[in-house]
């Protein structure tokens, strides 16, 4: 929810959601951002299937409409990637929660899981140069991860997409970062930014603080433009 709140306001373009898994992300835009159109992109095909299921709901007739799925890996190059769907500058956003487990880390049994969540070597190259394929120039980039690879998300956007905007996502007043939110505009040559951060809640607790509360149910976007 708080990738998908990483799309501005009243958007009204195509955003293609990078490894869409069951689509959470994509349909979370497609809420908010009511004249948005979503490309859902996933290679498992369990989960693909999801996000179709998803689509197919009597509820989400209105929302059916405006996203396709598209079951493919998101590493693709050159006419492998454009035969799947995925043309050059045929988006206006992209977002992306790539695995972000190193290999050494406890992985799942369960090979789904354990796919979803494991970043390999150069995953961070992989998948922006995607986006920069697929998105417009002056398009957008939001990627959500762990705090660790903020390294490798700078080096793989260095050239593509500038602006860049860093918010650290904090569990509780007073604690480290868990995840960090980066967004950034394919072309901008403007310089990096740490914005302010978002806490998620109070000293205790479980409820969500008025700000987290607004991003995770499609109230309002992280950033104010």
């Amino acid at each position: 929810m708080l990738l998908a709140a990483a799309v501005p306001d009243g958007f009204e373009g195509r955003v293609a959601d990078l490894g869409a898994g069951a689509g959470a992300a994509g349909f979370a835009v497609l809420s908010r951002c009511r004249k948005a159109v979503a490309l859902l992109v996933e290679r498992e095909a369990d989960m693909a299937s999801f996000a179709r299921a998803t689509l197919a709901l009597p509820e989400n007739i209105a929302m059916g409409n405006r996203a396709s799925v598209i079951e493919t890996d998101v590493t693709l190059r050159g006419k492998a990637r454009m035969a799947a769907g995925l043309g050059d500058n045929c988006c206006d956003f992209a977002i992306m929660n790539p695995p972000y487990n190193d290999a050494v880390d406890r992985s799942s049994p369960d090979a789904l899981r354990r796919a979803a969540h494991v970043m390999t070597d150069g995953l961070f190259e992989d998948w922006v140069r995607t986006a920069t394929a697929i998105v417009r120039p002056r398009g957008g980039l939001a990627i959500i991860a762990r705090p660790g690879s903020i390294g490798d998300m700078l080096a793989a956007i260095e050239g593509r997409f500038g602006s860049a905007e860093l918010m650290p996502i904090h569990p509780r007043p007073g604690k480290a970062a868990i995840r960090i939110v980066l967004r950034a505009w394919r072309g901008q040559r403007g310089a990096l930014s740490i914005g302010p951060p978002l806490t998620l809640h109070g000293e205790t607790g479980n409820a969500f603080t008025p700000e987290a509360d607004a991003a995770v149910n499609g109230e309002r976007a992280l950033y104010p433009q």
